[in-house]
């Protein structure tokens, strides 16, 4: 990385629960690439001051994670489609203080779904109503997806998100009917006082398809384990942090990656 200099361009994210995830991929590339650039994570308890800093600082982009990603929203300029559609932003890109937000979270979901070819036809059950559940379910619609079940204890948002796209919502997974996909949209399995909640019952674990959790820190959350070991198609958190990551990457460069820098940049981030 080029030592700091009064030229380089400094991007941040903003979540609950800060890790070095995003900072080392980031500046993995920015390294290798030569670019002048440093990313650095942050949280704060003053999201309207910190957008503003980031406005007045001339901060480039900021990953957006939870609890923010609606929060934020009426305190950019721009929305784009990709997050005015879900109303939810995890990406913010700053031109000379105009902030241009759009969501990268549906289009890497979107493109997993396509990768490992989930079927649209499957029963689907997804844990989760806040921001990134937006997103998720959202790309489930565009795949085609008809059968979706929303579960979510808050009785205000779980509804809410199943209407918005035509889907059932039950409050507990208990109401639930039988699924051949499970996905997690909530930090049950994210590493602190969630790390050991399995998201969903073991016995629909093996009943399922295919496995997928969003958590992606760590990368083999409880659901994740459990999933391998019942022998279904498991998609991470991993996967979407890595593609969402890339997809800002060019938003704030400008720059496109191959395939393999985005693998080896994943695999950089993780490293102990």
């Amino acid at each position: 990385m080029p030592i700091l200099n009064k030229d380089m361009q400094v991007c941040i994210s903003l979540a609950a629960r800060p890790s070095n995830i995003g900072t080392r991929f980031h500046n993995f590339l920015y390294d290798e690439l030569g670019l002048n650039f440093a990313y650095k994570a942050f949280t704060t308890t003053d999201l309207a001051g910190a957008v503003t800093g980031i406005r007045a600082l001339g901060i480039r982009g900021c990953s957006v994670s939870m609890p923010f990603k609606e929060a934020i929203i009426p305190l950019v300029d721009v929305v784009e489609e990709s997050a005015a559609a879900i109303q939810s932003i995890n990406t913010v890109v700053n031109d000379g203080g105009v902030l241009t937000a759009s969501n990268t979270d549906y289009e890497a979901v979107a493109s997993l779904l396509r990768t490992h070819e989930v079927d649209p036809t499957a029963r689907v059950l997804l844990r989760g109503s806040g921001g990134m559940a937006k997103a998720v379910t959202a790309a489930f619609r565009g795949a085609g997806s008809e059968q979706l079940t929303v579960v979510a204890r808050n009785t205000t948002t779980g509804p809410a998100l199943a209407e918005q796209y035509g889907f059932d919502w039950v409050a507990t997974e208990q109401e639930a009917p039988e699924a051949d996909v499970l996905v997690n949209v909530t930090p049950l399995g994210m590493r602190g006082a969630d790390e050991d909640a399995l998201a969903f019952a073991q016995d629909r674990v093996e009943a399922a398809s295919t496995v997928f959790d969003v958590v992606a820190f760590p990368s083999e959350t409880p659901l994740v384990r459990a999933g391998r070991t019942a022998g279904a198609r498991v998609i991470t958190g991993t996967e979407v942090i890595a593609l969402q990551a890339a997809r800002q990457f060019e938003r704030y460069t400008g720059v496109a990656l191959t395939d393999d820098q985005v693998r080896r940049a994943s695999e950089f981030s993780r490293a102990e």
